[in-house]
């Protein structure tokens, strides 16, 4: 069992890991990307990662999760990895993060 402080380090660990998955098409991670709708530890050290793609015919749909899955999963307290990828909302340039915004000439 994992303690409000333990598990707030791990969502903080998995944002590093997130930070370190890049889009093959954009040379953004896909944190700052904004295709990580949601991430949460619970007690147990399931994590629940909501997610989506650019775009539904991404050539990486299959194994951009599957990577965020085994990266996620590699961390110490982590039991296991759920991951919902979905495409409502649909995903668009607003949801990039000011900083990356910047990084892709896009302000």
């Amino acid at each position: 069992m994992l303690n409000k402080d333990e598990i707030k380090v791990l969502e903080e660990k998995i944002i590093v890991v997130l930070k370190n998955i890049f889009d093959p098409e954009i040379p953004v991670n896909i944190y700052d990307l904004g295709l990580i709708y949601e991430s949460k530890v619970n007690e147990e050290g399931i994590v629940n990662v909501l997610m989506t793609l650019t775009s539904p015919n991404c050539p990486v749909a299959e194994s951009m999760p599957a990577q965020v899955q085994e990266e996620i999963s590699f961390l110490t307290g982590v039991t296991k990895v759920d991951l919902e990828l979905t495409f409502e909302p649909p995903w668009d340039q607003e949801m990039i993060t000011e900083e990356a915004k910047l990084e892709l000439g896009l302000l």
